[in-house]
């Protein structure tokens, strides 16, 4: 789904107008943004949590030269699933999924 089919179904759900939907969407995603720029977290109870962490620096080596190089540290967005969209995704039906199943979970050789 992209942002515009987003738009239509929250319409669609909320009886509104795309433009009001839209401008609502924009908010949320805007006051997001803020936050996280400003190094504080957002909890939504049931849907996630989105935080600030910070990637320490480390060495790699470039594959096509060889030449060891380091990445600097820097900021990253994180996202932890909350308990009622894990458990909505979750479904015991399929096998192997890593849900709390009474079958066991298959691994790929």
């Amino acid at each position: 789904m992209n942002k515009l089919e987003l738009i239509s179904k929250v319409a669609e759900s909320a009886n509104i107008t795309k433009v009001a939907a839209e401008k609502t969407l924009k908010s949320v995603l805007d006051v997001i943004v803020k936050t996280l720029a400003n190094d504080e977290s957002i909890t939504l109870v049931g849907f996630g949590s989105f935080s600030v962490t910070t990637r320490a620096s480390r060495n790699f080596r470039n594959p096509q030269t060889g030449k060891e190089m380091k990445v600097a540290e820097k900021k990253v967005v994180r996202f932890k699933v909350g308990k009622t969209l894990k458990d909505s995704v979750c479904v015991k039906e399929k096998a192997g999924c890593g849900c709390k199943t009474d079958k066991p979970m298959v691994k790929k050789k």
